[in-house]
């Protein structure tokens, strides 16, 4: 085993409160201790939302996010990022569990328009020859709004409802974006994971083409220090979509439990321009639907 025949292992000394590297000589069970440690705190890591007030919705949006309503909402606490390829797969095999697109064999793909793909799955977000491999830390995709239900459960959280998510997402109410109303994009300076500026397509532009590890664009942090609220991946949440529903929607800890076809999702992805990136924006898919550019986070 390569780990047993190396000298010593490197790794950060911010496990013992210094930014140098230290060796952990032979001992192969304190380096793997550590790491086990560190994946769980980031795993765990979670921001607590204070209660307060949301002006939900734009009024110069799409007509789904009409009209801007006040929305009362207590404390709640989300995932600091969106739930990564390596925390998956510990639930899938920690449980057995089998996705939607995996039951179904094909999930849903966007190259410029969306596209049923067979074979298309969480460990093949692009089809049978697409891989995860080296992506543990970038967002799961091709689940479905069940598979994200059913991971959330197993953690002992749930899904955002919608108007968690946008207070997460823009505080009060009074910005475009998580960061505020510039430009996903500043010069070379990117905010978010995103696609062109011209609508619709993936652009490696941020530095990947697809989805980037969670965490990579600190400039897109929201008011609470959320992270990835824009672009990288759409986001499952609680609701079910009504275009209709902020005309009577209830004016404290809104969610619509009223039956439909489709799950909102949220956020903006890795193939969509700036104007699918406004916290604001609400689009959505059937539950049982898996796709290549839609992942979740979990909140509690």
């Amino acid at each position: 085993m390569l780990l047993a025949l190396a000298l010593f292992v490197l790794v950060p000394r911010a496990a013992h409160g210094d930014d140098n590297l230290v060796p952990f000589g032979y001992d192969v069970v304190m380096w793997r201790s550590w790491w086990n440690k560190r994946a769980a705190g980031q795993r765990e890591a979670m921001v607590d939302i204070p209660g307060g007030p949301l002006l939900m919705g734009s009024d110069h949006g799409e007509p789904a996010e009409q009209p801007v309503h006040r929305v009362a909402l207590s404390a709640f606490s989300i995932d600091r990022f969106e739930t990564t390829n390596a925390e998956f797969a510990e639930f899938v095999s920690a449980t057995g569990y089998v996705t939607d697109s995996e039951r179904s064999g094909a999930g849903w793909d966007w190259d410029g328009k969306w596209r049923e793909i067979k074979g298309a799955n969480w460990p093949h977000p692009h089809g049978p020859a697409s891989s995860i491999q080296g992506l543990e830390r970038h967002p799961v995709v091709q689940v479905s709004w069940n598979d994200a239900q059913a991971y959330c459960r197993w953690r002992g959280k749930r899904l955002p409802t919608e108007a968690e998510w946008e207070r997460a997402a823009r505080g009060d109410g009074d910005r475009t974006y998580p960061w505020g109303n510039e430009s996903p994009r500043g010069g070379t300076r990117y905010r978010a994971s995103y696609g062109s500026d011209k609508c619709c397509r993936p652009d490696a532009g941020d530095g990947y083409l697809f989805t980037a590890p969670v965490g990579s664009f600190p400039l897109g942090r929201s008011p609470f220090g959320v992270e990835d609220l824009a672009g990288n991946v759409w986001e499952w949440v609680e609701d079910w979509f009504d275009p209709e529903f902020y005309r009577q929607s209830p004016s404290a800890n809104q969610v619509n439990n009223t039956m439909g076809e489709r799950k909102v999702i949220r956020g903006g992805g890795w193939g969509n321009n700036p104007f699918g990136l406004r916290s604001t924006l609400r689009h959505a898919n059937p539950p049982e639907t898996g796709l290549s550019m839609v992942g979740f986070r979990c909140a509690r």
